[in-house]
């Protein structure tokens, strides 16, 4: 078996950089003890960067892109997994050193797979992707340091993005007040129906001058934003709360003291979803899967479904800040 199949490469040489479909050969495929025939794929801004020849993504050309996937095993050299077996493959080294998702088929260690969790399907599974991983696994630390809905209302920035949207749905779903900051005020009713309360502008999250502390406001919140915008969280969370932090999309630099946390107790809880141990990982996907699932109607609301062809149009949609919710690439 070594037909060829499509896949779609970004290369970059001295006088040229392109991101196109191509077909390669099982033969092309990197070294691994799983091979999965992937069903899906989804866009995460990582694989937005990995479109660009100064991205600081990709270390290798030519390269297969896409940091998710989900699929089906067609052969297996570990016995954990089994032909015709529904696996997950995101994070890790996928997308980055190792060919990524955005191919019919990928050769992947099986130390990187998670097995698809019952009461969700391989779509639902790319639905969430990465993006829905940091989510949960953001709002499971926050879980994890005490906070519940009993306690306040919990932020989430960034809200019409892939991790933010998914982050109002669980916690809306968990029973918690969510306050949905975002800057585009078309958007709106998008949050509602996700299940935010109360939606803000970029504004009222980050003033002219950020305060080394400043009135109590949120018992938690889930930033993937980071920047000025973290440290303006940090200044208003309630005593004994928490901020889970995932991205720098507003900047690396954070402006803050050390007020919030010597006075008021705040925990600033760094989440990272690429090398995050396997035991929490599949705990995680469980609770995705079960009591952090938004019902499946509201779940596909987020999600846009996109060719293998389409995706050099819509991968720098992100970059742009003009996506909204999940796109999902069928394979």
């Amino acid at each position: 078996m070594n037909d060829p199949f499509k896949a779609l490469v970004v290369n970059k040489t001295e006088t040229d950089f392109n991101v196109k479909v191509k077909e390669l050969t099982l033969d092309q495929l990197p070294a691994g003890e799983v091979l999965i025939k992937v069903e899906y794929s989804g866009i995460n801004y990582k694989d937005g960067l990995a479109t660009i020849p100064d991205g600081n993504i990709v270390r290798s050309y030519p390269f297969v892109l896409g940091i998710d996937l989900a699929g089906v095993v067609v052969s297996s050299e570990d016995p954990r997994f089994q032909k015709g077996d529904e696996v997950i493959a995101t994070s890790y080294e996928i997308g980055v050193t190792h060919f990524g998702g955005y191919s019919e088929y990928a050769r992947i260690p099986a130390d990187w797979i998670v097995p698809l969790p019952k009461n969700l399907t391989l779509k639902e599974a790319m639905i969430y992707g990465t993006a829905g991983f940091t989510a949960a696994l953001s709002i499971h630390q926050l879980e994890e340091s005490g906070i519940t809905p009993d306690k306040g209302k919990v932020l989430v920035t960034g809200s019409t993005g892939g991790v933010g949207s998914l982050a109002v749905a669980m916690l809306a779903r968990l029973g918690y007040q969510v306050v949905a900051s975002t800057g585009k005020e078309s958007q709106h009713d998008f949050l509602k129906n996700l299940g935010a309360t109360e939606i803000l502008s970029r504004e009222e999250i980050v003033s002219e001058k950020i305060k080394p502390l400043d009135k109590q406001q949120w018992i938690g919140a889930v930033d993937p934003v980071g920047g000025n915008t973290l440290a303006a969280i940090l200044s208003k969370v309630q005593y004994g709360g928490a901020v889970a932090v995932s991205g720098l999309t507003g900047g690396p630099k954070v402006p803050t003291t050390v007020f919030p946390f010597i006075l008021r107790g705040v925990r600033l809880l760094g989440i990272d979803s690429v090398y995050c141990p396997m035991d929490i990982r599949l705990k995680v996907w469980e609770k995705m899967a079960n009591e952090y699932k938004p019902n499946t109607a509201l779940l596909h609301s987020i999600e846009k479904e996109i060719s293998l062809e389409e995706l050099p149009v819509h991968l720098p949609l992100l970059l742009k800040g003009q996506a909204r919710g999940r796109y999902v690439v069928k394979i």
